[in-house]
């Protein structure tokens, strides 16, 4: 089987099965090309990043300590340590001694000023292997007593610490949750939207500067779930794909350096429990891969069903096809529940085996650091933080803290097993949208383009051949039109009339041959200077939800009133728009609702006639108009466009006569060119032969 390309896969040509291979370098570009879209945000970016390393240290240490006051000092009686009675505002009576301004820390079995004689003398005594006597013994014994009552909180202390324990984990939680449930999460949304929109607009711009070539073999829909939803992906992957994972490995990394204080074993432990979840985690990505990508196309297929069914909402009444739209939209419905299921599936399968091991890992930690209570063993670096917290034994308040850090250890590798699931269904997101943003314009203006011409008298088409794909539109055409005619371009349907003209406006380029303008290539000069000096009516008359004015200065945002009812007048249209109810200002429906096919075919020629341009087009533009509107409408143009060049693609034969040339495409080919009399004369001509078919088909009707 033939392996499909990267392009394939992502533009949604191929049906293959195939995955597309993102290793960790292509996940770091997708990650890269992002930056354009994140820079307007940057400081925004870094500030919600800075906030969320000084939340996690905040909220780790408030935990670490708050465990250590309740369990050693409210429950126990030890007085507090320095940085905790400061926290919470408590004098020095509540600190124990040795921490007391003017004091020395010394150690639990040798605290005895040094320059007191007994103190001095009990060393002496105990170098020399002497006992002390009974009452010495006594003495000692007393003192050590009074000792440990000094670093002792009262019972009335025991009560004030609980409560400033209580008051301050109440502010810190009403202050947490102002910052990180209302603020932040409102201020992150407003970051995130902000980048979504950039990448959206950027998105947009591009598809509209893709030549028409690639829009005829692309679903519309494909390209609105691209723009609407693959690009929202960028929000996620900020969130989950770069500050969710950051978030977490701080965690992490924090979360084992907490444990380390009590006993590195155990987070040597943490650390090896990692090697079964990767290769877990390494097993499950191409099932998750390949499930995304088929739950993003069976979206997508679905978005254009949806597009397919409203835009032909008329057709669909009209021949009763409600139900197999349903249906249709009901089968394309169930696929794509299917493949989000499949890959939700596949995500909850990994995170339920990264679980058991997990699990399984800390009640084995779970009895061990149990055992090490019940030996009321040392922590491993207790002493060293004894300022700050008390757990210089494994007790029951080091068990919890531990066994807290450990449960946020393991919460903590289950979060980065989910984010990197997720971030495989983001990256294929990511990859299709950025996909649409890679393409290059296939009509593109050149590096150094000319200048327009300043008049117009000749356009030429030498030798152009044109092809959708693997199909031959054009074969070798060759014409030309003066200013001051009026060339009407004829031939059956398909034979590539729109599409010659569609050159004329660089909507695509020839394969082959070129388009002049005054000997000038239109690959030369500037597309918006063509487009700035053409003016098209197409046959499907597109209209907005907009005032009749705003239709006809749709192109023209400048003319000015006079100039919209001026071009009107040529259309024909202003009669009936201002007996409108609201004239020129009144608004029309969706698509132009209100109006019969034949205004709105009006209003077009309007729009087009109002930009005043040296080249006009008028594909169809009175196929809707009855004999003696288009005959009005016809002399008009011919009038208004005397020192224009004016091309006009139509069936009708009223319409074709008037014209000074006449160009008859058969496959691909100009195969007779004239005016309508020249051609007649041609017996077996095939301009003749589509008069007499035109005529016996009316006289048929």
């Amino acid at each position: 089987m033939t392996e499909s390309s990267p392009q394939d896969i992502y533009s949604g040509t191929s049906q293959a099965l195939e995955f597309p291979k993102i290793s960790f370098r292509r996940m770091t570009q997708l990650v890269w090309k992002t930056w354009p879209f994140m820079r307007p945000m940057l400081k925004h970016i870094i500030v919600l990043l800075l906030v969320g390393f000084l939340q996690g240290i905040i909220f780790a240490g408030s935990l670490f300590v708050a465990g250590d006051i309740f369990t050693n000092k409210v429950l126990v009686g030890e007085k507090v340590q320095p940085f905790q009675a400061w926290a919470m505002g408590l004098d020095e009576s509540y600190v124990k001694e040795e921490f007391e301004p003017g004091t020395e820390e010394t150690d639990d079995h040798d605290d005895v000023e040094s320059e007191e004689p007994r103190g001095l003398l009990a060393t002496l005594v105990g170098l020399v292997g002497i006992e002390p006597v009974e009452e010495e013994k006594e003495d000692q014994a007393e003192e050590t007593d009074a000792d440990d009552e000094a670093n002792k909180l009262t019972g009335e202390q025991r009560k004030v610490v609980r409560d400033r324990m209580i008051i301050l984990l109440a502010f810190l939680s009403l202050l947490g949750g102002v910052m990180y449930g209302v603020v932040l999460p409102y201020y992150g949304r407003w970051v995130w939207h902000n980048v979504n929109q950039n990448l959206r607009v950027a998105m947009i711009e591009r598809a509209e500067h893709l030549s028409l070539r690639y829009h005829s073999n692309t679903r519309v829909g494909d390209a609105i779930f691209r723009v609407y939803q693959d690009s929202g992906v960028i929000i996620s992957l900020l969130e989950e794909g770069i500050i969710g994972p950051v978030s977490i490995i701080y965690s992490l990394v924090l979360g084992l350096v907490f444990i380390a204080f009590f006993d590195p074993l155990v987070a040597l432990v943490c650390v090896l429990v990692l090697v079964p979840i990767v290769l877990l985690v390494y097993l499950f990505t191409p099932r998750i891969r390949r499930r995304s990508l088929v739950n993003r196309r069976s979206y997508s297929d679905l978005t254009s069903r949806l597009q397919e069914s409203f835009s032909a909402i008329k057709v669909v009444k009209v021949n009763r096809a409600e139900s197999r739209i349903l249906d249709r939209f009901n089968t394309d419905s169930e696929r794509a529940l299917d493949a989000a299921l499949a890959l939700r599936l596949e995500m909850v399968f990994l995170g339920v085996l990264v679980a058991i091991v997990g699990g399984v890992a800390m009640l084995g930690l779970e009895f061990v650091m149990v055992k090490w209570v019940v030996e009321d063993r040392e922590t491993f670096l207790g002493a060293m933080v004894v300022a700050f917290i008390g757990f210089t034994v494994w007790n029951l308040g080091a068990f919890n803290a531990a066994n807290s850090r450990v449960e946020d250890t393991a919460e903590a590798t289950r979060g980065l097993t989910r984010v990197w699931a997720r971030l495989q269904d983001l990256f294929i997101a990511l990859e299709r949208a950025f996909f649409l943003l890679d393409l290059k314009p296939e009509v593109d203006d050149p590096e150094n383009p000319r200048e327009f011409p300043e008049s117009i008298r000749k356009i030429s088409w030498r030798n152009v051949h044109f092809a959708y794909t693997n199909q031959r539109i054009l074969s070798g055409v060759n014409l030309t039109a003066e200013a001051g005619t009026v060339t009407a371009i004829v031939g059956q349907t398909g034979a590539g009339k729109s599409t010659l003209l569609s050159m004329l406006l660089r909507l695509y380029d020839p394969d082959e041959g070129r388009v002049l303008i005054e000997e000038e290539d239109l690959r030369d000069l500037r597309i918006d200077d063509i487009r700035h000096n053409t003016a098209i009516a197409l046959q499907r008359n597109v209209l907005f939800a907009a005032t009749v004015e705003e239709n006809i200065r749709y192109s023209s945002v400048d003319a000015s009133r006079e100039d919209v009812e001026a071009a009107a007048r040529v259309a024909c249209a202003d009669e009936f728009i201002r007996s409108l109810p609201n004239g020129y200002d009144t608004e029309l429906g969706e698509r132009g609702g209100k109006l019969s096919t034949g205004q709105r075919q009006r209003l077009s020629i309007a729009r087009a006639v109002v930009r005043d341009t040296p080249i006009l087009i008028l594909d169809e533009p009175t196929a809707s108009l009855d004999a003696a509107t288009e005959h009005q409408v016809l002399a008009n143009l011919a009038q208004w466009g005397r020192n224009k060049v004016v091309f006009i693609i139509t069936h009708r034969l009223s319409t074709i006569r008037n014209a000074d040339q006449i160009a008859f495409l058969e496959d691909g080919r100009i195969v007779e060119i004239g005016t309508h009399a020249k051609l007649l004369d041609r017996e077996d001509g095939y301009y003749r032969k589509f008069v007499d078919a035109e005529t016996v088909g009316k006289v048929a009707s």
